[in-house]
């Protein structure tokens, strides 16, 4: 490939850098193309000086076109920076034409969700899973198997009726529960309170796990946990995420969804089934409708796939 300011500039990877030689074939590799998809391959290619913004345009619309996500072509992009800093730096060239060019957005992954099947299926596991505890003889005591059971079902069933956050499950207050009402008061980000709606599922979990609770010796008063771990304290995030992993397993589902895929169905259920965007930003607690507008982006590759799928022409 190219001139000797080319091979220099991989020969400095290499001592002052330390790079390794898969960094250093990168290197080339990227460079390379970029005097293969501008400057039409010029062999011996050495007039970097005549390098102007508009090429590096030029290279970044040329990825684009390839299909390039933007992840690599930020990696071929930092790599003719580093190349064109090394030029600047040895008076090769005045100014380095890439440092123009305006940032590129991340790609922001879709948030996973779960289908309303799953979420069935993740709630009868719950059960399960503890019945299958008590039998083995693996459960402290039939009880607190009981109990368990009755807990977690009532958590699940709360984060996906309410979308809430799994550090604001654990920190609710047996005052924050409006069973009548079928509402839960949430703490949420900077302290902000926002009101939790709990669908027919969730009231009835929560008034099996209250019964229980109260067996437990937890306390009634307005500001005592509502969620306790067996030995009558808060129950933590952790032990609820530990517990999820097992169902999840029980369940035949991803053992690596979190309590947030809970949160992210319930917002993503609701906009499927033509709820507005304001009122799923106002459940979720979002300060910024543009948090919100993501989930109309889920929306609209499960409308895709089903199109692909049901459509005589979408192929």
């Amino acid at each position: 490939m190219p001139s000797d300011d080319f091979n220099s500039f991989l020969q400095y990877l290499r001592t002052e850098r330390n790079a390794s030689e898969h960094t250093v074939a990168a290197y080339q590799r990227d460079i390379t193309e970029f005097v293969t998809r501008v400057l039409d391959g010029q062999a011996a290619f050495s007039a970097w000086d005549t390098i102007e913004t508009d090429h590096a345009r030029r290279f970044v619309y040329a990825l684009h076109e390839a299909g390039d996500s933007k992840r690599s072509i930020q990696r071929k992009l930092s790599a003719l920076r580093s190349f064109f800093r090394y030029m600047v730096r040895c008076g090769r060239v005045n100014a380095n034409p890439f440092l123009k060019l305006p940032p590129l957005k991340s790609d922001h992954p879709l948030p996973r969700i779960l289908s309303v099947p799953q979420i069935d299926l993740l709630t009868a596991a719950v059960q399960e899973f503890w019945v299958q505890m008590a039998a083995g003889g693996t459960a402290k005591s039939i009880d607190g198997a009981e109990f368990s059971a009755a807990r977690d079902l009532a958590m699940v069933e709360t984060i996906y009726s309410g979308g809430l956050r799994i550090g604001e499950t654990v920190n609710l207050n047996v005052g924050d529960l409006d069973l009548i009402g079928g509402s839960v008061r949430v703490r949420g980000k900077g302290k902000k309170e926002r009101l939790g709606l709990l669908g027919a599922p969730a009231r009835k979990a929560l008034r099996a796990y209250l019964k229980l609770r109260t067996a437990f010796g937890g306390a009634r008063s307005p500001e005592a946990p509502l969620f306790l771990n067996q030995s009558g304290g808060r129950l933590t995030a952790r032990s609820f995420q530990r517990n999820l992993k097992n169902y999840l397993l029980a369940a035949g589902l991803p053992p690596d969804l979190t309590p947030h895929k809970l949160r992210h169905s319930f917002a993503t259920h609701l906009l499927d089934a033509g709820a507005d965007l304001r009122s799923v930003q106002e459940l979720l607690g979002h300060e910024n409708l543009s948090t919100t507008q993501i989930y109309t982006h889920v929306s609209a590759e499960r409308l895709k796939a089903v199109y692909k799928e049901a459509h005589p022409r979408a192929k």
